[in-house]
Protein backbone atom coordinates (compact mmCIF):
# COMPACT_ATOMS: atom_id res chain seq x y z
CA UNK A 1 0.00 0.00 0.00
CA UNK A 2 2.94 2.36 0.43
CA UNK A 3 3.48 2.83 -3.30
CA UNK A 4 -0.18 3.68 -4.14
CA UNK A 5 -0.34 6.11 -1.21
CA UNK A 6 2.90 7.84 -2.24
CA UNK A 7 1.82 8.05 -5.89
CA UNK A 8 -1.57 9.45 -4.87
CA UNK A 9 0.16 12.03 -2.69
CA UNK A 10 2.32 13.20 -5.60
CA UNK A 11 -0.69 13.41 -7.93
CA UNK A 12 -2.74 15.33 -5.36
CA UNK A 13 0.01 17.94 -5.08
CA UNK A 14 0.34 18.25 -8.86
CA UNK A 15 -3.41 18.73 -9.37
CA UNK A 16 -3.48 21.29 -6.56
CA UNK A 17 -0.74 23.20 -8.39
CA UNK A 18 -2.90 23.26 -11.51
CA UNK A 19 -0.97 20.70 -13.55
CA UNK A 20 -3.18 18.72 -15.97
CA UNK A 21 -3.19 14.98 -15.38
CA UNK A 22 -0.95 13.04 -17.77
CA UNK A 23 -2.29 9.48 -17.56
CA UNK A 24 0.58 7.87 -19.47
CA UNK A 25 3.17 9.48 -17.20
CA UNK A 26 1.18 8.50 -14.12
CA UNK A 27 1.05 4.86 -15.25
CA UNK A 28 4.76 4.80 -16.03
CA UNK A 29 5.66 6.51 -12.76
CA UNK A 30 3.49 4.08 -10.80
CA UNK A 31 5.00 1.04 -12.54
CA UNK A 32 8.47 2.43 -11.89
CA UNK A 33 7.70 3.04 -8.22
CA UNK A 34 6.16 -0.42 -7.82
CA UNK A 35 9.15 -2.09 -9.48
CA UNK A 36 11.50 -0.04 -7.28
CA UNK A 37 9.68 -1.25 -4.17
CA UNK A 38 9.77 -4.86 -5.38
CA UNK A 39 13.45 -4.57 -6.30
CA UNK A 40 14.60 -3.21 -2.95
CA UNK A 41 12.57 -5.78 -1.01
CA UNK A 42 13.68 -8.72 -3.14
CA UNK A 43 17.33 -7.66 -3.12
CA UNK A 44 17.04 -7.20 0.63
CA UNK A 45 15.86 -10.82 0.90
CA UNK A 46 18.77 -11.95 -1.27
CA UNK A 47 21.48 -10.06 0.61
CA UNK A 48 19.98 -11.01 3.98
CA UNK A 49 20.09 -14.68 3.00
CA UNK A 50 23.69 -14.35 1.84
CA UNK A 51 24.67 -12.75 5.14
CA UNK A 52 22.96 -15.45 7.19
CA UNK A 53 20.79 -13.00 9.11
CA UNK A 54 17.59 -14.78 8.05
CA UNK A 55 18.52 -17.68 10.31
CA UNK A 56 18.89 -15.36 13.32
CA UNK A 57 15.93 -13.01 12.88
CA UNK A 58 12.82 -13.30 15.02
CA UNK A 59 10.15 -12.76 12.36
CA UNK A 60 7.02 -10.75 13.19
CA UNK A 61 4.14 -9.66 10.93
CA UNK A 62 5.98 -6.33 10.54
CA UNK A 63 9.68 -7.26 10.46
CA UNK A 64 12.18 -10.00 9.76
CA UNK A 65 11.91 -10.26 5.99
CA UNK A 66 9.63 -12.37 3.79
CA UNK A 67 11.12 -15.75 4.74
CA UNK A 68 11.07 -16.87 1.09
CA UNK A 69 14.69 -18.03 0.93
CA UNK A 70 14.93 -19.70 4.36
CA UNK A 71 11.80 -21.65 3.44
CA UNK A 72 13.44 -22.65 0.12
CA UNK A 73 10.43 -21.26 -1.78
CA UNK A 74 12.80 -19.82 -4.40
CA UNK A 75 16.42 -20.32 -5.34
CA UNK A 76 18.78 -17.46 -4.39
CA UNK A 77 19.79 -16.99 -8.03
CA UNK A 78 16.13 -16.61 -9.01
CA UNK A 79 15.55 -14.06 -6.26
CA UNK A 80 18.59 -12.06 -7.41
CA UNK A 81 17.36 -12.17 -11.01
CA UNK A 82 13.90 -10.99 -9.95
CA UNK A 83 15.36 -8.08 -8.02
CA UNK A 84 17.70 -7.00 -10.81
CA UNK A 85 14.95 -7.38 -13.43
CA UNK A 86 12.71 -4.99 -11.54
CA UNK A 87 15.62 -2.60 -11.13
CA UNK A 88 16.18 -2.76 -14.90
CA UNK A 89 12.54 -1.79 -15.49
CA UNK A 90 13.01 1.19 -13.16
CA UNK A 91 16.06 2.29 -15.15
CA UNK A 92 14.28 1.91 -18.51
CA UNK A 93 11.36 4.02 -17.32
CA UNK A 94 13.86 6.54 -16.00
CA UNK A 95 15.50 6.73 -19.42
CA UNK A 96 12.12 7.52 -20.95
CA UNK A 97 11.64 10.43 -18.55
CA UNK A 98 15.19 11.65 -19.23
CA UNK A 99 14.24 11.83 -22.91
CA UNK A 100 11.08 13.78 -22.02
CA UNK A 101 12.42 16.06 -19.27
CA UNK A 102 16.19 15.94 -19.90
CA UNK A 103 18.56 15.78 -16.93
CA UNK A 104 16.26 17.62 -14.54
CA UNK A 105 14.90 14.27 -13.32
CA UNK A 106 18.33 12.90 -12.34
CA UNK A 107 18.23 14.33 -8.78
CA UNK A 108 15.30 11.95 -8.22
CA UNK A 109 16.21 9.00 -10.41
CA UNK A 110 19.90 8.55 -9.69
CA UNK A 111 19.63 8.50 -5.87
CA UNK A 112 16.62 6.20 -6.21
CA UNK A 113 18.52 3.61 -8.24
CA UNK A 114 21.52 3.78 -5.91
CA UNK A 115 19.34 3.33 -2.82
CA UNK A 116 17.67 0.25 -4.33
CA UNK A 117 20.93 -1.59 -4.93
CA UNK A 118 23.12 -0.29 -2.12
CA UNK A 119 20.59 -0.25 0.72
CA UNK A 120 21.03 -3.69 2.28
CA UNK A 121 24.71 -4.48 1.59
CA UNK A 122 26.10 -1.00 2.30
CA UNK A 123 23.74 1.70 3.57
CA UNK A 124 22.49 -0.35 6.52
CA UNK A 125 26.08 -0.53 7.78
CA UNK A 126 26.59 3.24 7.89
CA UNK A 127 25.65 4.91 11.16
CA UNK A 128 22.56 7.19 11.17
CA UNK A 129 21.75 6.42 7.52
CA UNK A 130 19.50 3.35 7.46
CA UNK A 131 16.13 4.90 8.24
CA UNK A 132 16.50 8.26 6.52
CA UNK A 133 18.44 7.48 3.35
CA UNK A 134 16.69 4.14 2.90
CA UNK A 135 12.87 4.17 3.09
CA UNK A 136 12.61 7.80 4.22
CA UNK A 137 14.35 9.31 1.21
CA UNK A 138 13.36 6.44 -1.08
CA UNK A 139 9.60 6.81 -0.65
CA UNK A 140 9.89 10.58 -0.42
CA UNK A 141 11.45 10.41 -3.89
CA UNK A 142 8.46 8.37 -5.11
CA UNK A 143 6.14 11.19 -4.06
CA UNK A 144 8.40 13.84 -5.56
CA UNK A 145 9.01 11.74 -8.67
CA UNK A 146 5.31 11.25 -9.30
CA UNK A 147 4.85 15.01 -9.10
CA UNK A 148 7.84 15.70 -11.35
CA UNK A 149 6.72 13.25 -14.05
CA UNK A 150 3.48 15.22 -14.32
CA UNK A 151 5.02 18.67 -14.37
CA UNK A 152 8.70 18.49 -15.23
CA UNK A 153 9.29 20.83 -12.30
CA UNK A 154 9.59 20.88 -8.52
CA UNK A 155 7.47 22.94 -6.13
CA UNK A 156 7.13 23.80 -2.46
CA UNK A 157 3.91 21.79 -2.18
CA UNK A 158 5.61 18.73 -3.65
CA UNK A 159 8.51 19.08 -1.22
CA UNK A 160 6.21 19.40 1.80
CA UNK A 161 4.09 16.36 0.99
CA UNK A 162 7.24 14.38 0.13
CA UNK A 163 8.69 15.35 3.51
CA UNK A 164 5.55 14.21 5.35
CA UNK A 165 5.53 10.83 3.61
CA UNK A 166 9.30 10.40 3.94
CA UNK A 167 9.34 11.10 7.67
CA UNK A 168 6.49 8.72 8.37
CA UNK A 169 7.97 5.90 6.29
CA UNK A 170 11.37 6.39 7.92
CA UNK A 171 9.50 5.95 11.20
CA UNK A 172 7.90 2.76 9.87
CA UNK A 173 11.31 1.18 9.44
CA UNK A 174 12.64 2.64 12.68
CA UNK A 175 10.00 1.00 14.86
CA UNK A 176 10.13 -2.23 12.84
CA UNK A 177 13.86 -2.46 13.56
CA UNK A 178 13.32 -2.97 17.28
CA UNK A 179 12.61 -6.73 17.07
CA UNK A 180 15.71 -7.27 14.89
CA UNK A 181 18.34 -5.53 17.02
CA UNK A 182 20.40 -8.58 17.99
CA UNK A 183 20.22 -10.23 14.58
CA UNK A 184 21.08 -7.00 12.77
CA UNK A 185 23.98 -6.28 15.12
CA UNK A 186 25.49 -9.68 14.32
CA UNK A 187 25.94 -8.78 10.64
CA UNK A 188 27.29 -5.29 11.19
CA UNK A 189 24.21 -3.17 10.72
CA UNK A 190 24.17 0.22 12.40
CA UNK A 191 20.62 1.47 12.60
CA UNK A 192 19.42 3.73 15.40
CA UNK A 193 18.17 1.10 17.89
CA UNK A 194 21.59 -0.57 17.69
CA UNK A 195 23.67 2.60 17.92
CA UNK A 196 21.62 4.44 20.54
CA UNK A 197 19.63 1.69 22.23
CA UNK A 198 15.88 1.24 22.02
CA UNK A 199 15.25 3.77 24.83
CA UNK A 200 16.77 6.65 22.88
CA UNK A 201 15.58 5.36 19.52
CA UNK A 202 11.95 5.35 20.66
CA UNK A 203 12.25 9.02 21.68
CA UNK A 204 13.54 9.77 18.17
CA UNK A 205 10.60 7.80 16.77
CA UNK A 206 8.19 10.04 18.70
CA UNK A 207 10.02 13.19 17.58
CA UNK A 208 9.83 12.17 13.91
CA UNK A 209 6.11 11.42 14.20
CA UNK A 210 5.49 14.85 15.72
CA UNK A 211 7.65 16.49 13.06
CA UNK A 212 5.53 14.92 10.31
CA UNK A 213 2.39 16.45 11.79
CA UNK A 214 4.16 19.79 12.24
CA UNK A 215 5.15 19.70 8.55
CA UNK A 216 1.48 19.45 7.56
CA UNK A 217 0.55 22.34 9.85
CA UNK A 218 3.47 24.42 8.56
CA UNK A 219 2.46 23.74 4.97
CA UNK A 220 -1.05 25.02 5.66
CA UNK A 221 0.13 27.96 7.80
CA UNK A 222 2.40 29.19 4.98
CA UNK A 223 -0.35 28.71 2.34
CA UNK A 224 1.73 26.09 0.55
CA UNK A 225 -0.97 23.50 1.23
CA UNK A 226 -4.74 24.11 1.47
CA UNK A 227 -6.47 24.01 4.88
CA UNK A 228 -8.11 20.69 3.95
CA UNK A 229 -4.64 19.10 4.10
CA UNK A 230 -5.16 19.21 7.86
CA UNK A 231 -7.30 16.10 7.41
CA UNK A 232 -3.97 14.33 7.88
CA UNK A 233 -4.12 15.33 11.53
CA UNK A 234 -7.09 13.00 12.06
CA UNK A 235 -4.53 10.25 12.77
CA UNK A 236 -3.09 12.13 15.77
CA UNK A 237 -4.98 9.91 18.27
CA UNK A 238 -3.54 6.82 16.57
CA UNK A 239 -0.12 8.44 16.55
CA UNK A 240 -0.31 9.16 20.27
CA UNK A 241 -1.43 5.59 20.92
CA UNK A 242 1.53 4.20 18.96
CA UNK A 243 3.98 6.55 20.67
CA UNK A 244 2.74 5.76 24.18
CA UNK A 245 2.84 2.02 23.53
CA UNK A 246 6.32 2.24 22.02
CA UNK A 247 7.63 4.30 24.93
CA UNK A 248 6.26 1.79 27.44
CA UNK A 249 7.24 -1.42 25.63
CA UNK A 250 10.39 -0.68 23.62
CA UNK A 251 12.27 -3.42 25.50
CA UNK A 252 9.45 -5.98 25.29
CA UNK A 253 9.02 -7.12 21.71
CA UNK A 254 5.89 -9.17 22.33
CA UNK A 255 4.12 -6.23 23.95
CA UNK A 256 5.53 -3.84 21.33
CA UNK A 257 3.78 -5.60 18.44
CA UNK A 258 0.47 -3.68 18.78
CA UNK A 259 2.42 -0.41 18.49
CA UNK A 260 3.97 -1.69 15.25
CA UNK A 261 0.48 -2.38 13.88
CA UNK A 262 -0.86 1.00 14.93
CA UNK A 263 2.19 2.67 13.42
CA UNK A 264 1.41 1.08 10.05
CA UNK A 265 -2.04 2.69 10.14
CA UNK A 266 -0.53 6.09 10.98
CA UNK A 267 2.00 5.81 8.16
CA UNK A 268 -0.64 4.91 5.57
CA UNK A 269 -3.57 7.03 6.69
CA UNK A 270 -1.80 10.31 7.46
CA UNK A 271 -0.53 11.06 3.91
CA UNK A 272 -3.67 9.51 2.43
CA UNK A 273 -6.01 11.78 4.39
CA UNK A 274 -3.77 14.79 3.78
CA UNK A 275 -3.82 14.02 0.05
CA UNK A 276 -7.58 13.52 -0.03
CA UNK A 277 -7.94 17.00 1.48
CA UNK A 278 -5.58 18.46 -1.11
CA UNK A 279 -7.40 16.62 -3.91
CA UNK A 280 -10.82 17.87 -2.77
CA UNK A 281 -9.51 21.44 -2.79
CA UNK A 282 -8.13 20.87 -6.32
CA UNK A 283 -11.56 19.93 -7.68
CA UNK A 284 -13.83 22.05 -5.52
CA UNK A 285 -11.67 25.18 -5.60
Amino acid sequence: MLVPVCAFTGIAASLYDGIPLNVLHLVLAFIGALCAHIAVNVLNDYFDYRSGIDLKTQRTPFSGGSGILPAASMKPSHVLFLGLSNLAIVILIGIYFIIVYKLAILPIGLPGVLIIYLYTPYLTKISYVTEFVGPGLGFGLIVLGTYFTQSGTYSASALIVSLVAGLLIANLLLLNEFPDVEADRSVGRKHLPIILGTGTAVVIYCAIAILAYVAIIAGVATNILPPLALLGLLTVPLGIKAMNSALENHNNIKRLLPALGTNVLVVLLTPLLMSIGIMVKSFVG
